[in-house]
C-alpha cells in the first residue's frame, strides 16, 4: 500500500535494493572498515581517544564517529589521523579506498615504515622507486637494466687507478 513505511532493511517493497541502496551499503562498510583499522592502530599505539584527536587537529567526536564507522574521512582527515598515529598516509588511503594498493616489496615497507622521513618524502621516493621498477619492467628481453651503456662509461675508469 501507498501509506505503508519502507522496509529497514533498504529493501523496495517488494524486496529489492536498488542502486542508491548498495552504494549505500559500500560506503557505510567502507567506513566501518577504516573506522575499525584507525581505531586498532590507536589502541595498538596505546593512545587515548583524546590524544589522538589532539595530536590529529580534529574534534575528539568526530574522530569517535569515524572510529564507530558513522563518518567517512576526507584525506587531509585521514592525513591527519595518519600523522598523528606515525603511520604512512598512503595505508590509510588504501585502507579507506583512496588508492589502490600497490604491490608490497621490501623497499617500499622499509620507506612507509621509517619515522624519520615526512609523508612527503615519502612519497617522493616511493614515486621514484615506482619508475625504476617501470623503467626495469620495460627494458628489452635481451639487455638487463643495468647494462645501460650510458652508465657503463661511469663505471669503467676508477679515479684511484688513473693516478697510479
Amino acid at each position: 500500500m501507498e501509506g505503508d513505511p519502507a522496509p529497514v532493511d533498504g529493501s523496495d517493497v517488494d524486496g529489492t535494493t536498488g542502486p542508491g541502496d548498495l552504494a549505500s551499503r559500500v560506503v557505510n562498510s567502507a567506513a566501518q572498515d577504516i573506522g575499525g583499522f584507525i581505531r586498532a592502530q590507536r589502541e595498538a599505539a596505546q593512545v587515548s581517544l583524546r590524544q589522538l584527536s589532539q595530536l590529529a587537529g580534529v574534534s575528539n567526536p568526530y574522530l569517535s564517529q569515524i572510529e564507530r564507522g558513522l563518518r567517512k574521512p576526507s584525506a587531509e582527515v585521514l592525513g591527519q589521523i595518519a600523522k598523528g598515529l606515525r603511520l604512512s598516509a598512503e595505508v590509510l588511503y588504501v585502507r579507506a579506498g583512496i588508492l589502490e594498493q600497490r604491490p608490497h616489496s621490501a623497499v617500499r615497507d622499509a620507506l612507509l615504515a621509517d619515522a624519520v622521513l615526512t609523508e612527503r618524502q615519502k612519497q617522493v621516493l616511493l614515486d621514484i622507486y615506482d619508475s625504476f621498477c617501470r623503467e626495469n619492467e620495460s627494458a628489452p628481453p635481451g639487455q638487463a637494466p643495468d647494462t645501460d651503456p650510458g652508465t657503463a662509461a661511469l663505471y669503467e675508469t676508477d679515479p684511484d687507478e688513473q693516478e697510479k
